[in-house]
């Protein structure tokens, strides 16, 4: 069975083994009141297999530094020339906005439904605790990265600047903050043609290790924005959370016990602000307002019969 609950301190070690595992930097433990990191955990094995988080406010009261992309008309009227050149400015529009973030999982289950709970769980969690976040939700995909290690990106444009490789780059974003890398970038306009061929291509274009984590949140409304990865270039999309599917289309209901192998797979949360808590089960709503689970599921959720629990279709 899998669960998505809020990490625990007896849970580093986990998280930096997974982080090890899929060859990324581990995100920190939440230090403050607006940041909510989950664990997918696999209650089969004890293993956590997945990380999700959630931003309430980008930046932090810092500014969250993303390009955007625009474009200048240059244009010779005794020529007869005109000519539209893309251009990326250095933008902090998004702060405050909220973010979701950290989303790690094996590789194994990137096909199942587990991202899927990984992912979406966390508008629940949203829906549940609606005034601790913002109108706007927005959510940065990784960008393109060679086998190699090569990020076309970041070496046509931010290496020129900081000496390191994208890993080292990324590694003191995490440990330090976004903002401490993005003010030592150029404050000024970056012309599109300067950067070399791959990176151009690469501008808001999603790795393809995120292609089914990105049709999840098309599925929830995301779009793509006019804003890209400072780093990688990777593409920004941008929702309004109140027209969410997931938060729209979410019920709340009792739970009742019972029988219900045969229903339709559902998230499942439990609707308590001390210990959010979320799984895939089969439900049947009954026609009195109820949610009936198996009795292994509302376990796993630490509910009773009679608690409220938030429900959502897969």
């Amino acid at each position: 069975m899998w669960i998505l609950r809020p990490a625990k301190p007896l849970d580093l070690a986990d998280i930096e083994s997974l982080a090890s595992r899929l060859n990324v930097q581990a995100p920190r433990l939440p230090e403050t009141t607006d940041r909510f990191l989950f664990v997918l955990e696999d209650t089969g094995h004890g293993r956590i297999r997945g990380l999700a988080g959630i931003d309430a406010s980008a930046g932090h009261g810092q500014p969250f530094y993303n390009y955007r992309r625009d474009a200048l008309i240059h244009a010779c009227h005794d020529l007869g020339v005109s000519r539209r050149i893309d251009v990326l400015y250095p933008s902090h529009a998004l702060t405050g906005q909220s973010l979701l973030c950290s989303l790690l999982i094996e590789p194994e289950l990137r096909q199942s439904h587990a991202l899927a709970l990984l992912s979406r769980a966390r508008l629940l969690f949203i829906a549940q605790h609606r005034e601790q976040f913002a109108d706007e939700v927005v959510v940065e995909l990784k960008g393109l990265q060679t086998e190699t290690g090569e990020v076309p990106f970041w070496d046509s444009l931010g290496r020129h600047f900081f000496h390191m490789d994208f890993e080292a780059a990324d590694r003191y974003s995490s440990e330090l903050s976004k903002t401490f890398i993005a003010e030592l970038m150029p404050p000024n306009p970056i012309y599109v043609t300067l950067l070399t061929d791959s990176a151009q291509a690469a501008i808001g274009v999603s790795h393809p290790l995120a292609v089914k984590s990105r049709d999840l949140l098309h599925r929830e409304g995301f779009r793509e924005s006019r804003y890209i990865d400072i780093f990688d270039g990777g593409p920004v999309l941008r929702a309004q959370i109140d027209r969410l599917e997931t938060v729209v289309s979410g019920l709340t209901l009792v739970f009742r016990p019972g029988e219900s192998a045969h229903g339709l797979l559902y998230l499942v949360a439990s609707a308590r602000d001390d210990d959010f808590r979320c799984v895939l089960s089969p439900l049947i709503e009954g026609l009195d307002g109820a949610a009936v689970i198996p009795a292994e599921m509302a376990s796993a959720l630490g509910i009773c019969a009679g608690d409220r629990v938030q429900v959502a279709a897969l």
